[in-house]
């Protein structure tokens, strides 16, 4: 599962890494971003890109309660496409979701350590997303959630499933609606090409949600 990440760094290295020509609204670092809170993420509107906030936590256009979002945080890769609540955002909503690293909790005996995952070489990556809007009376939400997948070689001694993590090359492909059918999308998925990965263990310090500064990142010796 992925259910913390953390996206630190300048607004305009993070344009220039995905090729965005618009400022990005309320720009902000976070040092443990957790389901429930709003995550920059990219779309296609189907003739430019364009970067904003999307409340972590799917909640799909037909759900009667927003609550369902927190339980919606990821969605696994394997049956999206087949899902009734994932299938047609496989088709025309998927998204970026940015990031410079994600937290996982390695289980030692009956104690699970956290660990700071990074992508070797790259400042900044992005999760294959899925994104909706929500709308009931006057409220409006717009939700998105993470693709995870059985995780392989490095990321399968600290856990079973892992975010997906697209390589620079198909990150495009990805979100430009339409182009791809749900099966498409899926297969996409499967065939992404593995991230080479580098982890340290951090303090429990960032098992609280609430806690967001650099004692978060801080490595335990």
């Amino acid at each position: 599962m992925c259910g913390r990440y953390t996206l630190l760094g300048d607004q305009l290295d993070i344009l220039n890494e995905f090729d965005l020509d618009e400022p990005i609204a309320d720009y902000h670092e976070s040092y443990n971003v957790a389901p429930g809170q709003n995550v920059l993420a990219i779309i296609h509107d189907g003739k430019k890109k364009r970067a904003g906030y999307l409340r972590w936590g799917l909640v799909p256009s037909w759900a009667k309660d927003p609550k369902i979002g927190y339980k919606m945080i990821n969605a696994r890769s394997e049956s999206a496409h087949e899902k009734p609540s994932f299938k047609q955002l496989m088709a025309q909503k998927r998204c970026l979701i940015i990031a410079d690293s994600f937290y996982e909790w390695k289980k030692t005996g009956d104690v699970k350590v956290p660990k700071r995952i990074q992508v070797k070489g790259r400042d900044y990556f992005a999760f294959a997303g899925l994104w909706d809007k929500w709308v009931q009376e006057d409220k409006v939400l717009f939700t998105c959630t993470i693709l995870t997948k059985e995780s392989q070689g490095f990321m399968k001694d600290i856990h079973h499933r892992t975010p997906i993590i697209l390589s620079k090359e198909t990150e495009d492909t990805w979100i430009v609606p339409d182009k791809l059918k749900p099966l498409d999308a899926k297969q996409l998925l499967d065939n992404a090409e593995e991230p080479q990965l580098k982890a340290y263990t951090v303090s429990d310090h960032v098992n609280t949600a609430k806690n967001n500064d650099a004692t978060c990142i801080a490595p335990i010796v």
